[in-house]
Formats: structure tokens, C-alpha cells, sequence
């Protein structure tokens, strides 16, 4: 078990890249496409001005109405309280790449090599790290990325080559007595896994293909039946982290590609949100009526120039939807 100290928000990562529009165009399907106002710049709000090098992972505790999200590159973990605006940040020797709330109090969260519990008691300086196992020894280039807990109390993450160019990545699922089994493999980049709202299919994201895949969910956690839900068009940028709300739909970020897409569970595109930054990274709804949305964004991959023009990069976000999102799911363990 590890202890440390809190620290401030990271220096900013820098790189080359173009900047990629994502596509405009609007498919109708059978989900409401009221939430494609043409303002929904002017809707979203910068909230921290974190400057995260690579701002991923939010997530919704109920219990203390706070957001809690991490900046993978820079050892950091956030914390907001929607209620008092109070922020606390905490730097930790490990790099936390997602987490959830557990039954119990504290999180479930992969860091760059495993599975670990988290626990901060009473909001301290230190963070308490119970480290469960490494899936992946022989792997030594991977490192965990996104993860998330489905309705059963079950963590799936996904593994990813951290040189992002071998198909080294894989998708595992975290049960409630802490032992994981790989379901998925052959990925470069893993991201997503989310639900349906009937917790009878999983959505996962092979981010370089730039592919939504779906798979049939049973009780037991089996999963079976693969197929493409999704694939993106080269100019949208590179689908990261994602949600779905209580009609289905899926909220997919996108890196490089300055917004989110709303997607219907028959796969067509209901609607859009524009950001004022480029790497949109993931979201989580939030709120007592999960009537909010809370979106993660990223510095790293910009210049100097892109970072002049996108003085919000690496910020917490939120934005006001017209549909409410799916209460998060509570690892069991």
C-alpha cells in the first residue's frame, strides 16, 4: 500500500498534429435529435482549467456529488464537488488510468500495469493504493487506458500497446471477488466499454480503426456475438472515451476531433456537441438526475501554436443536454 502527497495540475505535453474537423453531417435515427443545437459551443462551459497533458476518465460519486477524473501523464487525480465547487487534487506514484466507485467507499481503478483499490479516507493528503495483480507481465510496452462498471457490479478495461502501434491491447473483466479474465483481444488502442441501459450489450472501441464494436452481454458476463456497431469517417478524428444515456444512445469523444457524437442505438447519428478544443477525451453523466454531462479534454498532441489558439485544452468541461444519462454502475468488490 502506497501513500502520497497532493500536488498541483501538470505542465503542458507537447506535440505536431493537424487540426481535423469532425463531419457535421446529422443521420436521423429513432433517438431524439434535439440535442444538436447549433450553439452548443456557447452551452459548454469550462469549469477547471486544469491544463491535463491527458485528462481521461471522469467519474460520478454519488454519495459526495463530486466528480472524480485523472491526468494519465502526469501522475494526478481530481476531484470536484458539483455542490461547493471545492477542487482537491492528489499526485500519485502510480498512473491511474480510470476508476469507479466500490460498494463500499474508495474506487476500483486500473493503473498502468493492473488492477488496484483506491481509497482516500475523509478526503487526506495521502491516496492508499492496494495493488490486486498484473494480467499482463509479459507485456511490458502495455499499459491500462479506459475502463468502466456495468450494471452487475463487473470493471471492464482494456489494455493498449503505450507506443500505440502493436495490436498488443486486450479487454479484461475485473469480477466482484477481484479475479479478471481476459474477453477480447488483437487491439492497438482500447476505449469506451460501456452498456445498454438493459445491460444486455457492451460497447467497445478500437480507437486506430477508428471502429465501435458491440458485443451481446450475458448475466454471467460472457460475451459473445462481436460486431461492428460503428465506424468513423477519417476526418472525425479518433473515437475515445464514451457514455450512453437513458434512451440508448452513445456519447462517443473524439481526439483530434473537436466534439462529441451522439450515436442511436441503431447507429446512426442523432446528434453533436462542439468544443472549443481539439482532443475530447471522455464523459460521464452526472447530477441527482444524471442531467449533466461532464467532458474531459487533453494537451498532449498539440504545438505550441495549437495551444495558443485552444487555451482550454487539458480543461474539465460540462454541458447541459436535453436527455439524462444511466445511474454509474458500483463495483462490487
Amino acid at each position: 500500500m502506497s501513500e502520497i502527497n497532493t500536488g498541483q495540475p501538470p505542465s503542458s505535453d507537447a506535440g505536431d498534429d493537424n487540426k481535423i474537423k469532425a463531419e457535421r453531417k446529422v443521420t436521423q435515427g429513432s433517438a431524439r435529435n434535439d440535442v444538436h443545437p447549433n450553439n452548443s459551443a456557447d452551452r459548454v462551459h469550462c469549469v477547471w482549467d486544469a491544463k491535463a497533458t491527458l485528462g481521461e476518465g471522469p467519474c460520478w460519486v454519488a454519495r459526495e456529488q463530486a466528480i472524480y477524473w485523472v491526468d494519465i501523464k502526469e501522475f494526478l487525480l481530481h476531484r470536484l464537488c458539483t455542490v461547493t465547487d471545492q477542487r482537491r487534487s492528489w499526485h500519485i506514484p502510480e498512473q491511474v488510468t480510470a476508476l469507479a466507485p466500490r460498494r463500499n467507499g474508495g474506487f476500483i481503478a486500473t493503473l498502468r500495469h493492473g488492477f488496484a483499490l483506491l481509497e482516500i479516507p475523509q478526503l487526506e493528503e495521502t491516496v492508499h493504493i492496494k495493488v490486486l495483480g498484473t494480467p499482463e507481465p509479459e507485456r511490458p510496452g502495455n499499459r491500462f487506458n479506459d475502463g468502466k462498471v456495468d450494471s452487475k457490479g463487473r470493471f471492464w478495461a482494456g489494455s493498449m500497446d503505450d507506443a500505440e502501434s502493436k495490436p498488443s491491447g486486450a479487454l479484461y473483466r475485473l469480477d466482484g471477488d477481484c479475479a479478471w479474465q481476459k474477453m477480447d483481444d488483437q487491439y492497438v488502442i482500447t476505449n469506451g466499454p460501456t452498456f445498454s441501459p438493459d445491460g444486455r450489450t457492451l460497447y467497445h472501441t478500437d480507437t486506430l480503426a477508428r471502429t465501435i464494436y458491440a458485443f451481446d452481454l450475458a448475466e454471467d458476463g460472457r460475451i459473445g456475438n462481436k460486431r461492428q456497431f460503428f465506424k468513423f469517417e477519417d476526418s472525425s478524428g479518433f473515437p475515445d472515451g464514451m457514455t450512453v444515456d437513458q434512451e440508448g444512445c452513445l456519447w462517443v469523444c473524439h481526439f483530434f476531433g473537436w466534439g462529441i457524437t451522439r450515436i442511436s442505438p441503431k447507429g446512426n447519428i442523432v446528434g453533436r456537441i462542439d468544443l472549443p478544443v481539439s482532443n475530447v477525451t471522455s464523459c460521464t453523466f452526472a447530477g441527482d438526475k444524471m442531467e449533466t454531462l461532464y467532458i474531459t479534454t487533453a494537451r498532449k498532441g498539440l504545438n505550441a501554436e495549437q495551444l495558443k489558439n485552444q487555451p482550454l485544452a487539458g480543461g474539465l468541461f460540462r454541458f447541459e443536454p436535453k436527455v439524462r444519462g444511466l445511474e454509474p454502475g458500483i463495483f462490487a468488490g
